[in-house]
């Protein structure tokens, strides 16, 4: 069993203290505590992280940190006695101990007539999607910034774009969800690969930004390299012509494309999983 409490980092904040109890990695909980605790500003959890939890030994050490340091308690438990062992003593010390996953295990169990099962983890067994994510995240690794041009028409996806339009980071969270990525940087003294004139399987999407927006990312890249002498790389005026051309290139050949000027990478990989899920169904 593991556990790890973070600690305040910002004067001024309301900090509250989170339990995240686990049988398994906690990543579950990890993330949907994420996507909660970003609707409410000025508020932060300190979370304390009890995972691999499986015995009842184990679940009363979590309990006795939970007591100490009071607050919301999410978890993910299958075995019935240790779920209602810390529902128990949660209801005695009156804190709010919330099942995350019962709301859509009980719909699916409703909607399909079928039993949950009770293994720990069966979402980390070593399945198809599981050497499928490996071999996307090998295909992905082997074909960043340009590698390896002769083998994109076996990628899912090809993400063109110039630099710092995060192909890369998008690419690899791509490959986390099992899609093999390759992504092509477009680079101002070159035309664009040949290669990429003649791709029929994957989908292609080009990658933009505001040139502003790239001018910041590319100076400051510049300032922790301490490369000042290449100026054109952040020069307004050439990033402009760059993204000109490159919108161009995009136009031209018909390809998708995305501003990422104000989204994140996860909002990124989104969109192109949806625009993937039409290509696959035959609606692009």
């Amino acid at each position: 069993m593991a556990e790890a409490a973070a600690s305040p980092a910002a004067p001024g904040k309301i900090y509250f203290h989170v339990h995240l109890v686990s049988d398994s990695t906690g990543e579950t909980l990890s993330t949907m505590l994420k996507a909660t605790a970003a609707r409410f500003e000025g508020a932060s959890p300190l979370e304390h992280v009890s995972t691999l939890v499986r015995t009842r030994k184990q679940m009363n050490e979590v309990l006795a940190r939970i007591e100490s340091s009071p607050g919301i308690i999410l978890y993910t438990i299958a075995d019935p006695a240790l779920r209602r062992h810390l529902e128990v003593k949660s209801a005695e010390l009156q804190l709010p101990a919330i099942p995350v996953l019962n709301p859509l295990l009980n719909a699916f169990a409703s909607y399909l007539g079928l039993e949950q099962t009770m293994q720990i983890a069966a979402q980390h067994t070593l399945d198809e999607n599981y050497f499928q994510r490996i071999a996307a995240l090998d295909y992905t690794l082997a074909h960043d910034d340009g590698q390896m041009l002769w083998d994109l028409e076996s990628a899912d996806v090809v993400l063109v774009g110039v630099s710092r339009t995060s192909k890369t980071p998008t690419c690899m969270y791509l490959a986390n969800r099992g899609v093999k990525a390759a992504n092509v940087p477009l680079v101002p003294t070159n035309d664009h690969p040949p290669e990429l004139e003649t791709l029929k399987k994957p989908l292609v999407i080009g990658l933009t930004a505001s040139p502003d927006r790239l001018v910041q990312i590319r100076e400051s890249r510049l300032k922790n390299l301490d490369q000042q002498q290449a100026m054109e790389y952040s020069d307004a005026s050439a990033v402009r012509q760059e993204v000109t051309r490159a919108k161009r290139l995009f136009l031209r050949k018909g390809w998708p494309v995305i501003d990422v000027t104000r989204r994140s990478v996860e909002e990124t990989a989104a969109q192109i999983i949806s625009k993937l899920s039409a290509k696959r169904a035959g609606h692009d």
